[in-house]
């Protein structure tokens, strides 16, 4: 049985990442810090599962980390562990720094340190795997994609993390040896998804009934990846991927925000309309822009497509509309979640 060490398993991706690599039979130790967005409950159905092993740590605890190493032994590290909110970024900086950069290094120190004490076997089979964003890339116009040759110019704290903590990875693969492998994913969404992010924040507030926030103009471009495409692509990579090597992953369904938002109320239209009749649409509301909002996002995973055969399998229309699905299916989800400090405020307005 192969034994994975995932931090930030109890976040939105990584928590999905582990339900679906315990569910294929492999032992994972979950290290998470349980910040605001990290909750337990998106792991109940591991409760008893001898194949989960929970612990609340920091990435940043080297001490710690080594002894989960020591202790487990694992053949991979996948690095979920992140401060990944762009408006968070611009309120706070210091902990995605922190977290981003700091908690990256230790982690990569602990592993370097594991890594130089196996055998021969164990360290031609062993990986790093670092999973960032595409948002180091900066921004697009209204053409071309991001490749993985697109050179960084991140314009957040969050982004601006994120890139250096993916050069912290690439330098520790080129300066020590340490197998590696990095990817940069377009806008994950789907079930457990915290709900600051703008697919479940606009399902709260359009079921609540209050205005639903567009940023600008509405016309701000990403390409959107179902969370379990994303969960596999991941899976895909650490099996095949070529050491050293980065791979993109994108949903191939670039949508403008405003977009998004109306494809949501139609939905919830449909499956719980409005006491009064009204579309949702009505509660659309424009807002001043996000200090820095980058123009438009664009993943090409054509690498990942072609040397390691992934595609994603879900398309915009069917993902959006399971999500929906999940989170009216989920509310008591959402409202343990919302017990914390997060009540669909706005954050992230300083200039």
């Amino acid at each position: 049985m192969q034994t994975w060490l995932v931090t930030g398993g109890a976040g939105f991706i990584g928590g999905n990442f582990v339900l679906d690599a315990v569910a294929s039979g492999v032992r994972v130790v979950n290290l998470d810090a349980l910040t605001y967005a990290g909750n337990r409950d998106t792991l109940a159905a591991l409760e008893g599962n001898p194949n989960h092993v929970f612990v609340h740590g920091d990435i940043g605890d080297h001490a710690l980390v080594a002894r989960l190493l020591s202790e487990y032994r694992p053949q991979a590290i996948v690095n979920f562990a992140a401060e990944s909110h762009v408006d968070r970024s611009i309120d706070g900086p210091a902990a995605f720094v922190q977290t981003n950069v700091v908690g990256t290094f230790q982690l990569l120190e602990a592993a370097r340190a594991y890594w130089k004490s196996l055998d021969a076997a164990g360290q031609a089979a062993f990986r790093f795997l670092h999973v960032s964003t595409d948002e180091v890339y900066g921004s697009l116009g209204d053409e071309g994609k991001f490749t993985e040759t697109t050179p960084y110019a991140p314009n957040s704290p969050y982004s601006a993390s994120k890139a250096a903590s993916d050069h912290l990875v690439r330098a520790y693969h080129h300066t020590y040896g340490l197998p590696v492998l990095t990817t940069n994913c377009s806008n994950n969404y789907g079930p457990f998804q915290f709900p600051e992010k703008l697919i479940p924040l606009v399902i709260q507030k359009a079921l609540a009934g209050e205005p639903l926030p567009v940023y600008g103009d509405g016309r701000n471009v990403r390409d959107w990846l179902y969370v379990k495409d994303h969960c596999a692509a991941i899976r895909r990579v650490l099996e095949a991927g070529l050491v050293g090597e980065t791979y993109n992953v994108g949903g191939d369904a670039e949508r403008q925000n405003i977009e998004v938002v109306r494809t949501l109320c139609a939905l919830l239209d449909a499956r719980r309309p409005r006491a009064d009749g009204q579309p949702r649409e009505s509660q659309i509301t424009f807002v001043k822009d996000r200090p820095g909002h980058d123009r438009r996002y664009a993943i090409d995973a054509s690498k990942l497509q072609s040397e390691l055969g992934w595609r994603p399998t879900v398309s915009f229309e069917q993902g959006m509309a399971a999500t929906v699905d999940w989170y009216l299916a989920n509310e008591a989800w959402v409202k343990r979640v919302l017990d914390g400090s997060y009540r669909l405020e706005r954050i992230g307005q300083e200039a």
